[in-house]
């Protein structure tokens, strides 16, 4: 099996342009937005990851429970 190579620098497969960004503060981050927002990602993650949390102690307790 052949093994990948890294693209070189000058091929116009490569993306070499830069996006500006800018700081963002913690509150900004964490505010309640909704729409495609960054803000809305942030919290679309962390509200799967409680679910996904919840569901697995669910079954987990269940089936501690039923022996």
């Amino acid at each position: 099996m052949a093994s990948a190579k890294p693209l070189p620098l000058d091929s116009p497969l490569v993306e070499t342009e830069l996006v500006e960004t800018e700081p963002v503060s913690q509150q900004e981050l964490n505010a309640w937005r909704r729409g495609f927002t960054p803000q809305a990602e942030i919290w679309n993650g962390r509200l799967a990851m409680l679910g996904l949390s919840v569901g697995l102690s669910v079954l987990l307790v269940v089936r501690l429970a039923g022996g």
